[in-house]
Parts: structure tokens; C-alpha cells; sequence
């Protein structure tokens, strides 16, 4: 009986839903979001670079994700790496010179947007949008 149990749980580490905690990030400069494993099915969206993404599944070169809102689709791996990424989860987020609120806003960002995180400071993240601004969020704004 032991053996099944080992034999059961060796199975379940390796099957597609093992993957669901790793984080992964878009590393092109933009992407496509499909509904299928392949290059002929439709494309759902796009997403620019250092979009987080969760994998659920991995199909030869295609991986199934969900995004921070709950959404999935199928990206190419040669588009995706192990970079860490944040997505900001709200309309008005100050990006801000320094960690803390004391610390000037540069600016006001949008619900959505990716940045790659530089560093931690507390509860504090410094990252940098693809297009090279820089700053720090609080990690009570991103996912």
C-alpha cells in the first residue's frame, strides 16, 4: 500500500498540473495570447514585455497560463523567461522616487502594466518598465 501511495504521489508532481506555481514573465517586446497550443489558433490579446504570467501547463513548446486576472491562454516558451515581473492590479498606482510614501511620485499608473523588478526594500519593489522608467511601487498594488 505504501508503494501505491509513492507511485501516486510521484505521478501527481509530474503531471501538467505541477507547474501551476511557477511565475514566468514575457521576454519579447510584445506578445500574443492564444486560444490554443499553435500558431494558427486565434489570437485573444497581446501583452508587452515583463508581463507576469503563472504557468498551469506546459504542451511541447506551448505553455497554459493565467494572468493576474484569472485569465488564460497559450504562449510560445521561446517567448517567456524566469525574469521577475510584477503587473500592477489597479487605476492610480504612484510609481515613486524612493521606497515610501514620503518619497516624491514620478508618476501615476495605470491598472495592467508590467515592470521588471529590479530590487525589494521591505514591502517595497523598485522596477523598470520596458521602456526604461524607473521607481518604486508597494507590494500591496501589484501582483
Amino acid at each position: 500500500m505504501r508503494w501505491v501511495v509513492l507511485i501516486l504521489l510521484g505521478l501527481i508532481l509530474i503531471s501538467p498540473g505541477a507547474y501551476a506555481a511557477e511565475r514566468m514573465a514575457v521576454s519579447a517586446n510584445d506578445a500574443n495570447i492564444r486560444s490554443g497550443p499553435g500558431p494558427n489558433q486565434d489570437v485573444l490579446w497581446k501583452v508587452e514585455k515583463y508581463y507576469p504570467i503563472e504557468v498551469i501547463e506546459i504542451s511541447g513548446v506551448w505553455i497554459r497560463f493565467k494572468d493576474y486576472e484569472g485569465d488564460s491562454g497559450w504562449i510560445h516558451k521561446s517567448l517567456v523567461d524566469k525574469t521577475p515581473t510584477v503587473v500592477t492590479k489597479q487605476n492610480g498606482c504612484q510609481l515613486r522616487a524612493g521606497p515610501g510614501t514620503e518619497q516624491p511620485v514620478l508618476i501615476k499608473i495605470d491598472k495592467g502594466i508590467p515592470f521588471k523588478v529590479l530590487k525589494r526594500d521591505g514591502r517595497w519593489i523598485q522596477v523598470e518598465h520596458a521602456d526604461g522608467d524607473k521607481g518604486w511601487l508597494h507590494d500591496s498594488l501589484v501582483w
